[in-house]
């Protein structure tokens, strides 16, 4: 009967603390990206709204201090008729009343880049924020403002009066207007007049290269029995949804009611 003969297998210990330091070093790289990771979720869902919205705060008392606000602004009002404007809302457009009356009225004159020049007020969502000129993210969007698209309508004129905001992060002026219900009040401010709109139509969801629901008479290229067929004073809030994603835009229409002198 042949003899075993017992072999001693020695570990290699060396091996072992490579391996431990490996699994370890893995370990901390894992939860480094965690902490990067939650940083930056605070960062976008947090810090960006709270900046934004207080730059946009801020703004907006700016306006009203430059426009003087509190000051005797009442005015005689008047009827949407009486505002005129381009459908690219590139110069105000006037018009005299006849008989010697010498009242002109206009609609807000196109102001330079990414100004603010503009309040917008919905009262349904206790929003207000400023409006600038442009839909640019860094110049104006990202700062919580909303953004007036160009060769749109200038508030109260004659066509669209066009409009983006964010939905979600950066102040987020526009993430409950899927709240608005026809006839919502929504009021523009702008140095020489007040313009206010009520709210007729809701698109709840449209490709986000639907150009037609911006249109000067504004109909959806998507769905075209959705929409306006003839000339009028509009207001258009753009968004994207669902919340958290830009796959889609939803869209609010209003039509103009009344203008006002400040």
């Amino acid at each position: 009967m042949r003899e075993r003969i017992p072999v001693a297998v020695q570990r290699n210990p060396r091996g072992r603390r490579v391996a431990a330091r490996g699994l370890w070093t893995g370990a901390e790289a894992v939860m480094t990206l965690g902490v990067v990771l939650l940083l930056l979720v605070v960062h976008q869902l947090w810090w960006t709204n709270r900046q934004a919205r207080a730059g946009a705060e801020h703004q907006v008392r700016a306006l009203e201090q430059e426009w003087g606000r509190g000051t005797d602004g009442g005015g005689e009002p008047v009827g949407p008729s009486d505002s005129g404007g381009g459908d690219d809302g590139s110069a105000p457009v006037s018009r005299t009343g006849g008989g010697g009356s010498g009242r002109t009225t206009a609609a807000a004159r196109a102001p330079r880049w990414d100004q603010a020049y503009a309040v917008i007020r919905i009262p349904r969502l206790g929003l207000a924020a400023p409006v600038a000129q442009g839909v640019s993210k860094s110049g104006v969007l990202d700062k919580g403002y909303v953004g007036h698209y160009p060769r749109t309508a200038q508030p109260g004129g004659v066509g669209n009066f066009a409009l983006a905001g964010h939905r979600n992060t950066h102040g987020e002026p526009f993430r409950y207007i899927n709240r608005l219900r026809r006839g919502d009040r929504i009021t523009v401010e702008t140095r020489e007049r007040v313009y206010t709109y009520v709210v007729d139509k809701t698109l709840s969801r449209t490709s986000p290269r639907d150009s037609g629901v911006i249109a000067a008479v504004p109909r959806s290229n998507v769905r075209p029995h959705v929409g306006y067929g003839e000339p009028g004073a509009y207001v258009t809030l753009t968004t994207c949804t669902p919340e958290f994603t830009s796959r889609y835009r939803l869209v609010v229409w209003g039509k103009l009611a009344g203008v006002r002198g400040r």
